[in-house]
C-alpha cells in the first residue's frame, strides 16, 4: 500500500475534480474525498484531494474546515499540501483565498508560498500578475457578473494583498522562463524582502512544468489546478493511462446544470439546439411553493429510457439578477441548489448511472444528495473535467459514473460529448 505523497484541499467540489484530473493525467493515482474522512480512514493513492464547499462561506468557517482537512492529511503522511482554488480566483474582497492560505501557512510553520490560478489548457494565464481568461482580462470575461463572487480587478497581487496580512509579491514570466533555478533564486530574494506570498506568472504548460522542481521544497502550495501538471515529476512519476482506469459504465443518462457562466449558457443552448430534451427550472415557481421537483421527475422518467435529458436553472446574468432582486442572493441560490439536488437524487433512484453536473455549488449539493463520500478519478472529457466513479447508496447499482463540471469549463458540445467519451 502506497503512502500518499501529495495532500490537497479544494474549496469546492468541481475544483477538486479539476485538480485531481491534472494529477491523474501526469501519472498519479488519485482519490477524492467529499469532506474530511473519518479518523482511521486509510486511502491507497499517490495523491488525496479533500473536497470542501468553502469558497463562499464565512472566512472563519472556511479556515476551520481547511485546518481540519490539513490535520487529517498530515496524519496520512503526505509530504506536501496543495490548497486549490478556482482558475478565475473567485473570491470576495475579504477572502476566502488569502485568509485560508495564511491559516495553512501558520499551521505548517512556513514563511513562504506561491499563488497562481494559471491553467493555460483552459485559457487561464497570468502575465505580470494579471489574470487573463482567454484573450481578455478577468474583469472583462463575464466574471464581473458572477452572482456570488464578482471579479472586477485582474491584478492578482492587489486582490490577494487586500485579503492578506502578509506581504504579497510577484515572480514574473521572465524569471519563470529561465527555469527552476531562477525561480528558486527569486523566492530567496522575495523572502529576504519580507514577502511571504508570491503570485507566479504562467502563460503556457511549459511554464508550469519549469516551475515544478522549484516548488518541491515548499510545504504549502496555493494555486488553481494548473500547477499540478508540474508536480508528479518531483516524485519521479510520469503520465500513465492506467492511472485513469474506471469500472465499466452503464445506467441511464442525465445532465443537471445550475451554473450561470457564459460557457455553461452556451452548452445548454447547444444541447437544446441539437434536439436534446430539456427542462428549465423556474425559481419563482419554487419560491411560490410549487412541487417543481415532482413535475421534473414525471417529465424525465419516460425520456431517460432512450436518451439523456437536461434539467437546468442556467440563465443569463440579467435574468439571474432579476431573480436575486426578488428573492435575495443567498435565498435564491440555496433554493435552486436544493431543488436540483432533489432532482438528481430522484433521477439516480430511477436508474440514472451516468450523470453530468455543471456548476460548483450545484455539484456540491448534488454529491451530498447522493451520499457520495469518495470518487475515483478517471479520463478527461475536456481540460479540467474528468469522469469519476463513486459509490452511492442511492443508486440501484450501488455506484454512479459522474462528472462535476466547473461552470466556466468545457466546449460548447460538452454535454453531448461527455457520454461519448465515457462510452
Amino acid at each position: 500500500m502506497k503512502q500518499p505523497k501529495l495532500g490537497c484541499i479544494a474549496d469546492d467540489f468541481t475544483g477538486a475534480t479539476d485538480l485531481a484530473n491534472n494529477l491523474v493525467r501526469s501519472g498519479m493515482r488519485v482519490v477524492q474525498t467529499i469532506g474530511v474522512p473519518a479518523d482511521g480512514t486509510i486511502i491507497d493513492a499517490d495523491a488525496i484531494v479533500v473536497a470542501l464547499k468553502s469558497r463562499t462561506i464565512p472566512a472563519q468557517e472556511a479556515i476551520d474546515q481547511s485546518l481540519a482537512a490539513l490535520t487529517w492529511l498530515r496524519e496520512q503522511g503526505v509530504e506536501q499540501i496543495y490548497f486549490k482554488y478556482c482558475s478565475t480566483f473567485d473570491s470576495t474582497a475579504e477572502g476566502n483565498i488569502g485568509p485560508v492560505a495564511e491559516a495553512l501557512m501558520d499551521a505548517l510553520g512556513t514563511d513562504f508560498t506561491i499563488a497562481t490560478p494559471a491553467f493555460p489548457d483552459n485559457g487561464r494565464t497570468v502575465f505580470k500578475g494579471h489574470l487573463f481568461v482567454g484573450d481578455v482580462l478577468l474583469h472583462e470575461s463575464g466574471m464581473q457578473n458572477h452572482p456570488l463572487t464578482p471579479m472586477t480587478d485582474p491584478n492578482l497581487v492587489r486582490v490577494l494583498q487586500a485579503q492578506c496580512k502578509r506581504r504579497v509579491g510577484l515572480i514574473d514570466y521572465r524569471t519563470v522562463s529561465q527555469g527552476a533555478d531562477a525561480v528558486r533564486a527569486r523566492i530567496d530574494a522575495l523572502r529576504a524582502e519580507g514577502v511571504s506570498l508570491a503570485v507566479v506568472d504562467a502563460i503556457s504548460n511549459e511554464d508550469l512544468v519549469r516551475m515544478g522542481p522549484a516548488l518541491s521544497s515548499l510545504p504549502l502550495l496555493t494555486a488553481g489546478s494548473g500547477v499540478a501538471i508540474g508536480l508528479p515529476q518531483n516524485w519521479g512519476l510520469q503520465a500513465d493511462a492506467r492511472a485513469a482506469e474506471l469500472p465499466k459504465a452503464d445506467g441511464l443518462r442525465a445532465i443537471v446544470s445550475g451554473s450561470c457562466s457564459l460557457a455553461t449558457n452556451r452548452q445548454v443552448k447547444h444541447f437544446i439546439d441539437n434536439g436534446g430534451k430539456a427542462y428549465a427550472l423556474d425559481p419563482m415557481r419554487l419560491a411560490n411553493g410549487e412541487d417543481v421537483v415532482a413535475e421534473v421527475l414525471t417529465w424525465a422518467e419516460p425520456l431517460i429510457a432512450t436518451e439523456p435529458v437536461l434539467v437546468y436553472s442556467t440563465a443569463e446574468a440579467g435574468a439571474v439578477k432579476a431573480v436575486q432582486a426578488k428573492l435575495g442572493v443567498g435565498d435564491a441560490g440555496a433554493m435552486v441548489e436544493h431543488a436540483l439536488a432533489a432532482v438528481v437524487r430522484g433521477l439516480v433512484e430511477r436508474g440514472v448511472g451516468r450523470l453530468v453536473v455543471a456548476g460548483g455549488e450545484t455539484s456540491g449539493a448534488c454529491v451530498q444528495a447522493l451520499d457520495i463520500t469518495r470518487l475515483q478519478i478517471g479520463a478527461q472529457i475536456d481540460p479540467g473535467v474528468p469522469w469519476c466513479h463513486a459509490p452511492s447508496p442511492v443508486a440501484p447499482a450501488g455506484a454512479v459514473h459522474i462528472t462535476l463540471k466547473s461552470g466556466n469549463f468545457g466546449t460548447d458540445d460538452f454535454f453531448t460529448k461527455s457520454f461519448a467519451v465515457l462510452a
